[in-house]
């Protein structure tokens, strides 16, 4: 069985969210850093820190609500999902985002559209 470390992360804080827990803390990766710093700047996470391996997520709650209403993997180790940059879907929404991996780095599809680049769809968070 493949073991999927960014569904795990994505899980992990999806649940933490259900739950109403303040933080989530999960191992580190460069890509799940890559992630975390994405949401952050997205304003979907309060803050993170990353230290010994480990990465610890402050979640963010509005009236007692989850920033992050949804948030699934789109592409899997065993099932890829790629898009062409004339195929990234423009989002509708000022809250929803796609995390795409691409010859750039992990950026979202915004900044993926502003340096007409495709890539590997990791996410979609709203």
């Amino acid at each position: 069985m493949l073991t999927d470390p960014i569904s795990d992360m994505l899980t992990r804080i999806r649940n933490a969210l259900m739950a109403g827990k303040p933080e989530v803390v999960f191992p580190s990766s460069k890509i799940k850093l890559a992630i975390v710093e994405i949401l952050k700047k997205e304003n979907y996470i309060s803050d993170f820190t990353s230290q010994d391996r480990e990465i610890k997520v402050v979640l963010k709650y509005a009236n007692k609500k989850p920033a992050i209403s949804e948030i699934k993997r789109i592409s899997t180790p065993g099932r890829r999902v790629y898009s062409h940059i004339k195929d990234v879907q423009k989002i509708s929404g000022k809250n929803k985002i796609v995390i795409l991996s691409t010859p750039l780095g992990v950026i979202t599809n915004k900044e993926a559209k502003k340096k007409n680049v495709g890539g590997e769809v990791l996410c979609e968070i709203y």
